[in-house]
């Protein structure tokens, strides 16, 4: 989720603003200025939240197809075949921050979200103590404006839990991720205090995948699935410096059975939140 650690989990960062994203974005930005609409008059219009608008005229989200769709019944055709001519301006590379942008947007229209981690805890549920640990221990090193920047966004996508309650949440961990204690034993507890407050959110699961698990059927690594509005299902994955969307129904089915055999094998979450407890315990 989301992916994080790259825009869904464990060390990515908040890409770059692309110059052709900018240059969407203000497009948007004039055409909705012209219709004589502000943000908060637009965006319930084209059904997107406020702030969601504003980063896509800021250039730091993917705009959706739908939104261009919407912007035809608000902005008018020519509106919206401007805007359809500058959308295909967008650079789509095939690495991480292309693909990340394209995914937060995922993310915060996604009706359901669901997310396996082998590698660090789920960016959508890092506290910020975990969070700086993460951007702090990468390679090349960043700056310290880096980090405070990383930690701001990823901070901010986090939102989307709360922003979002008739969104199902749905977050598998290896418990080995936490046995790792990446940061040392205070930022441990700073992570299972922080999921269990989140366990307790009516629509977050979170479940733990035992240390030992023979019938494990996670080994072909981390996931993240997305159920869109109109009930498409979409996922995503990450490796070193690169990442996937995967939109092919075959292969998002492949997902989808593997998700669903992974929460049967791990622990329910009312064992999750024992098991949280007795960590928490003893650090």
């Amino acid at each position: 989720m989301a992916s994080d650690n790259g825009g869904a989990v464990g060390g990515g960062c908040e890409p770059e603003l692309s110059e052709s994203l900018r240059t969407f974005g203000a497009v948007l930005k004039a055409l909705r200025e012209e219709a004589g609409l502000t943000q908060e008059q637009f965006a319930p219009l084209v059904r997107y939240s406020p702030a969601y608008i504003a980063k896509i005229e800021q250039g730091k989200r993917f705009p959706p197809r739908e939104l261009l769709k919407r912007s035809d019944e608000v902005l008018g055709a020519v509106a919206a075949r401007v805007l359809e001519a500058a959308a295909k301006s967008l650079t789509r590379k095939a690495g991480l921050a292309s693909w990340f942008r394209q995914w937060a947007g995922i993310e915060e229209e996604a009706i359901s979200l669901y997310a396996y981690e082998c590698r660090a805890v789920p960016g959508l549920l890092q506290p910020e103590p975990y969070i700086r640990a993460v951007f702090d221990r990468r390679l090349p090193p960043v700056t310290e404006e880096q980090l405070d920047r990383a930690v701001a966004a990823r901070l901010d996508r986090q939102q989307i839990i709360v922003q979002r309650p008739n969104t199902a949440f749905s977050f598998i961990i290896e418990q080995a991720v936490l046995e790792r204690r990446l940061g040392g034993s205070q930022v441990t507890k700073a992570v299972v205090d922080h999921l269990l407050a989140m366990s307790r959110l009516r629509n977050v699961e979170i479940q733990l995948m035992p240390l030992r698990q023979e019938d494990h059927c996670g080994v072909d690594g981390h996931m993240y699935l997305a159920e869109t509005p109109d009930h498409r299902w979409l996922g995503y994955t990450e490796g070193q410096r690169s990442s996937n969307l995967i939109s092919a129904p075959k292969d998002v089915s492949v997902l989808l059975q593997r998700y669903g055999k992974l929460r049967s094998q791990a622990h329910d979450c009312r064992a999750t939140v024992s098991l949280l407890e007795q960590m928490r315990g003893a650090l």
